[in-house]
């Protein structure tokens, strides 16, 4: 650097010919250097970042793998690569200055700051592709990593804040990392929902509680809908009316929620629905009418069957002129096997899954005929109009069978009524 200790002093000694002091001379020739090198650092660094990243850029489109493309995107390369002008600067700082120490110091505290804010935006922003990258793969719809990234990311701005203490105070980071834990009570203090989400999102992945786009309903939070973000603190639940439920990951964990994947793997979606007969249209069914019921297909042979099997019994046990010496056909049976053969016969009933037509406990609202099967479709849309057009048939079969359903009076009914 002997060629400019000699320019330098040239040029300080021309400023002292001018009839200025010599420390004041020194002084304005450090800063006019300084400019200059200041300057110089903003050509070297557009110089340096524009070719180099222009040569990464030619080798990521030459490249078959999108991880490259989003390493772009995250601009990793950008707060790399700006970091090698700022170290040859620092290091040619030395040289620069000789009685501006103050101007020095501040210079030099500036860069490094400066290079570590670099640092830690570049790996922050290598995290984010990493978790970008994840998300592309076909597992990451069973396992969410972006809560681990999150506190990574805290980590490292921790990390980052104790290095810029420790070069502000001008102390070795160990010194800071000894001291840290006098204020551990503080820091689990104010990182308390980022340390419950953490532990949370830990037992939702090992656990697979909960996915991505799983279907959610948390009655205690008002949400209902489907799962769009998992993150270190929260969940987010974009609600069938399209509002955003925003719940915190801990409380998910210590609280109770209904997934319905289960469901939705299942290859079927549960009807559970009752119909209320009034009991008193029950009654057993006289020959003309059971004739008259032969007559559809659905029900025909299971008449055919039964009937058999009654003249059978009634012919060594009992006597079938009279209704309470033998055993007999019911409309309210033959409306039952009815319904169980009409979903046997609809192909959007799964058939390889629970399958029950049941009479619940009579209440004073009637008898409830309950059908508890499941569709083959479980779009919501399809699978309430399955359940409607199922429901839609079996209210407009039941008189057929002289039954009818229960239904408080209205002020209709009333109306009616001869009095």
């Amino acid at each position: 650097m002997g060629w400019y200790n000699n320019l330098f002093t040239q040029y300080t000694n021309w400023i002292a010919g001018q009839g200025i002091i010599e420390s004041t001379s020194i002084l304005i020739g450090e800063v006019t250097v300084f400019a200059i090198s200041f300057l110089l650092f903003i050509i070297v660094n557009r110089i340096i970042t524009s070719i180099v990243l222009q040569y990464l850029k030619v080798l990521s489109d030459k490249s078959k793998t999108n991880i490259d493309n989003l390493l772009f995107d995250n601009k990793v390369p950008n707060y790399f690569i700006h970091i090698i002008p700022v170290f040859i600067w620092l290091i040619f700082l030395d040289d620069i200055f000789v009685e501006a120490v103050i101007l020095e110091f501040f210079t030099v505290l500036f860069l490094k700051l400066y290079m570590v804010y670099l640092v830690i935006r570049g790996i922050n922003a290598a995290l984010v592709s990493v978790n970008s990258i994840y998300e592309r793969r076909e597992k990451s719809v069973k396992r969410s990593i972006k809560s681990y990234i999150q506190v990574l990311q805290i980590i490292v701005m921790t990390v980052g804040v104790l290095v810029v203490i420790s070069i502000i105070i001008q102390k070795d980071i160990s010194y800071l990392i000894t001291g840290i834990g006098a204020f551990a009570a503080v820091l689990m203090l104010v990182f308390k929902d980022s340390i419950l989400g953490f532990v949370g999102g830990i037992q939702i992945n090992a656990n697979d509680m909960l996915r991505p786009g799983d279907w959610l309903s948390v009655p205690s939070a008002g949400a209902d809908g489907t799962v769009i973000d998992i993150s270190l603190t929260t969940v987010k639940i974009q609600n069938w009316d399209k509002t955003i439920s925003t719940i915190p990951t801990y409380s998910l964990v210590m609280g109770s929620f209904h997934n319905w994947r289960g469901m939705e793997e299942s290859g079927g979606r549960r009807i559970k629905r009752a119909v209320n007969i009034d009991m008193q249209s029950i009654k057993f069914v006289d020959k003309e009418k059971l004739d008259e019921l032969k007559k559809i297909k659905l029900l025909k042979s299971y008449i055919d069957k039964k009937d058999k099997e009654l003249i059978d019994y009634n012919a060594k046990n009992g006597d079938e002129t009279t209704t309470y010496n033998g055993r007999h056909q019911t409309n309210i049976g033959l409306f039952r096997a009815y319904v169980v053969a009409y979903l046997r016969a609809h192909k959007e009933v799964n058939q390889d899954m629970t399958f029950l037509v049941r009479q619940l406990p009579s209440t004073e609202k009637g008898l409830p005929l309950e059908v508890y099967i499941f569709s083959k479709r479980q779009e919501w849309a399809v699978y309430e109009d399955i359940q409607s057009d199922i429901f839609d048939h079996l209210f407009s079969i039941i008189p057929e069978f002289e039954l009818r359903i229960f239904q408080n009076p209205t002020g209709n009914d009333f109306r009616n009524l001869n009095i």
